[in-house]
């Protein structure tokens, strides 16, 4: 009788388990906990993030030695969604867009102000764009450059693998200037304060936060280049594009709420929340 009994009242467990876990509610809520599981790390416990440095105010070393900027702080969203530490590794920006480091398993996801183009997106994953920005022109004050066309005969400033560069090269022949170019930012920047070039091209946000710094510089124009920054990760490979809609759920939540005007506060004065 002891047995009968045990075999049914068993029975009656599994069968209230297995239409519990039939609900919607308990499909969700399992579904939900598996996501982030489902995505694989090149080093377990956590996320590592190429990147190429210095690109103020975007990443670069702050005062304490501690790198810092608005594509720290939205990774970091991103590891902490994951539930994991961080870890940033400087390369080549060439490496990052040409998809070299994620076929190397060197990183999970890249950043660096990196501009959307049909180009890249032949080698790499972006996510969901989350900044705008332009191309300026960077020079010294009165050195009497207010556009590309105050450059004939002169040279101007570009880094390499950037779309500032495609630019400078496209109207090179139309303005008559000649394009040098840099290995990274601060060289090219630099550059301008130290009288090597009379001006640079380079992400309007970038060269802004460099003359605040150095006020023998000036942004002397603006070009519409109309361009979105976005993150990226491994093309063609279903792991990665998990991790990018997750760091794409991750971004829509922060700009639904006050994260991301914060953020935009903080390292933009005068854009997000700083400015109201």
């Amino acid at each position: 009788m002891r047995t009968f009994t045990s075999r049914w009242l068993w029975m009656g467990l599994f069968l209230v388990a297995g239409l519990l876990h039939g609900l919607p509610g308990a499909a969700f809520a399992d579904e939900t906990a598996n996501e982030d599981a489902a995505i694989e790390l090149v080093h377990p416990g956590t996320l590592t993030v190429c990147t190429h440095m210095p690109y103020k105010p975007f990443e670069f070393v702050g005062d304490d030695r501690e790198l810092v900027g608005f594509d720290v702080d939205l990774a970091r969203m991103l590891a902490d969604r994951l539930g994991v530490d961080m870890q940033i590794i400087d390369i080549g920006w060439n490496q990052i867009t040409s998809g070299l480091v994620f076929a190397a398993g060197k990183c999970d996801v890249a950043m660096g102000g990196a501009t959307i183009t049909p180009k890249r997106a032949e080698a790499v994953l972006f996510s969901d764009p989350y900044f705008s920005a332009t191309q300026a022109l960077l020079t010294k004050k009165g050195a009497g450059i207010h556009s590309l066309a105050d450059l004939e005969g002169k040279q101007l400033g570009a880094e390499t693998a950037t779309t500032g560069l495609i630019y400078a090269r496209k109207h090179a022949d139309e303005y008559g200037y000649e394009v040098v170019i840099y290995a990274d930012t601060a060289l090219q920047t630099n550059s301008v304060s130290a009288g090597n070039v009379p001006a640079v091209i380079q992400d309007n946000t970038v060269v802004a936060a460099y003359a605040q710094t150095h006020p023998e510089t000036v942004v002397a124009a603006e070009l519409d280049t109309g361009e979105r920054y976005g993150f990226m990760a491994k093309r063609d490979d279903a792991n990665a594009a998990r991790l990018i809609d997750l760091f794409n759920t991750a971004l829509a939540e922060a700009q639904a709420d006050s994260r991301y005007e914060h953020m935009l506060g903080k390292w933009f004065p005068g854009l997000g929340d700083s400015a109201k």
